[in-house]
C-alpha cells in the first residue's frame, strides 16, 4: 500500500477516479468519432493521444497504491 497519509492516499484515489471517467468519456468520443466520417482527423488524432496519456497516469496511480498486485 502507498506509504503516504490517508489524505493522500484518498487524494490518490479520488484523482485515480476522476482519469477513468475522463479516459471512460474520451473513449465514447472516439467510438463516436469513428462511426460517423471525420472531417478532422486531427481532432481525433489529439484525443487518441489523450487517452493514451490518461492510460499512462491512471496505471502509474494505480502503482503507487498498490505496488505489489503489478508485481
Amino acid at each position: 500500500m502507498y506509504d503516504g497519509s490517508f489524505e493522500d492516499v484518498t487524494s490518490l484515489r479520488l484523482r485515480l477516479e476522476e482519469l477513468r471517467v475522463e479516459h471512460r468519456d474520451l473513449d465514447d468520443a472516439i467510438a463516436r468519432l469513428d462511426d460517423n466520417p471525420v472531417e478532422d482527423e486531427l481532432l481525433l488524432r489529439r484525443l487518441k493521444k489523450r487517452k493514451l496519456a490518461l492510460k499512462d497516469r491512471i496505471v502509474a496511480i494505480e502503482h503507487l497504491l498498490d505496488p505489489d498486485e503489478y508485481a
